[in-house]
């Protein structure tokens, strides 16, 4: 097993570098200037992405200028107080942003922002933790990830994470929220299709705490929503036109090579082109467009979680040929301008 591979106990599809290199095309648009929102690091058993393999990736020809780590449980504390050590992740990241920012390994500006995580169910104890992830990210700290994916169905989650159902509306995690806003951070949220009204919520309640939904808001279709996506989409696109008429929500075009999404990209002989891609995603990257507009769309890789499905080049190449008739200014939003902004990156 390669150190770069997802372990057959993962909920992740392994990657198969020798298979990703089947298919291989021109980069399009290679002087495009991109920033990716949402990556992550991690040294797992049997899979390792750090730097280095991170590095092999945004090499691979576009224009990466800046990327954005988003939390993962990586490299938590394994002592001391329970509820700070999410803060050894914001350590680990902005060691590795330090190692970028030395200009010994490119110019692109590797976790130039740094999204971490904790319990806002903590309360007010979440402002302790909060302050230190600030301290912890050499000024580079932007804001919480709290993951609140959750399906009746047990099978559809991800495996030793299991929050509760309806937490976001949760009094607890509101207050733990609330401190979001005044100390200028950001959330990241990670949830399921027939969650996104729990979020609509979230961000009518706090209207100026900046958010941003992951993954376009994850439509299912494995476990019960299995052969569902017919019935799925116009669920799924409902929720995201109300969430869009928040002025403070925001949504992340991208991660849709994970398991729950249903594709099958990973079973074929070779790996998906970029225009396999972008006409099996077109529907839901059209959809967000429209309702939030580019100003508030933002391309990101989800990587290494999504390599199991397609190349790093082939997803950016995707992206191009989605955004091709688009204008030069929403292209520049939707690649990089609507990214810096939302997490106040100095590119």
């Amino acid at each position: 097993m390669s150190a770069t591979t997802a372990p057959a106990s993962s909920p992740y599809f392994a990657v198969r570098q020798e298979w990703l290199d089947r298919v291989k095309e021109p980069i399009i648009e290679p002087d495009l200037p991109i920033v990716d929102p949402h990556h992550h690091l991690w040294d797992r058993p049997g899979w390792r992405y750090l730097l280095d393999e991170l590095l092999a990736d945004t090499n691979a020809g576009h224009n990466i200028v800046g990327t954005v780590f988003v939390q993962c449980r990586a490299m938590h504390r394994a002592d001391g107080p329970e509820a700070l050590r999410p803060v050894g992740e914001t350590e680990f990241v902005n060691g590795v942003a330090a190692m970028a920012a030395s200009g010994g390994y490119g110019k692109s500006k590797i976790c130039a922002g740094i999204v971490g995580t904790t319990d806002f169910r903590l309360g007010a104890g979440v402002q302790e933790v909060l302050e230190a992830h600030i301290r912890a990210g050499g000024g580079r700290f932007r804001g919480i990830r709290h993951i609140s994916a959750w399906d009746a169905d047990p099978t559809v989650g991800t495996p030793g994470y299991a929050p509760p159902p309806g937490m976001l509306g949760h009094a607890d995690f509101r207050d733990g929220f609330s401190r979001l806003a005044p100390m200028g951070l950001t959330f990241d949220a990670w949830l399921y299709h027939t969650q996104i009204d729990d979020l609509t919520s979230l961000a009518r309640a706090f209207p100026d705490t900046q958010i941003v939904l992951d993954h376009v808001g994850g439509p299912l279709a494995i476990g019960p929503y299995a052969g569902q996506r017919d019935a799925v989409f116009p669920v799924w696109a409902k929720a995201i036109r109300e969430l869009a008429t928040c002025p403070n929500a925001h949504v992340k075009l991208g991660g849709l090579g994970m398991r729950i999404n249903g594709y099958d990209f990973h079973l074929k002989t070779d790996p998906p082109t970029a225009q396999t891609l972008a006409d099996a995603w077109r529907p839901y990257i059209e959809t967000c467009i429209e309702a939030f507009g580019t100003s508030r769309c933002m391309f990101e890789s989800n990587f290494p979680v999504d390599k199991g499905s397609y190349s790093y080049a082939a997803y950016w190449n995707a992206c191009k040929i989605l955004a091709k008739n688009a204008s030069a200014d929403d292209k520049a939003n939707l690649f990089s301008r609507t990214a810096a902004r939302f997490y106040r990156l100095d590119l």
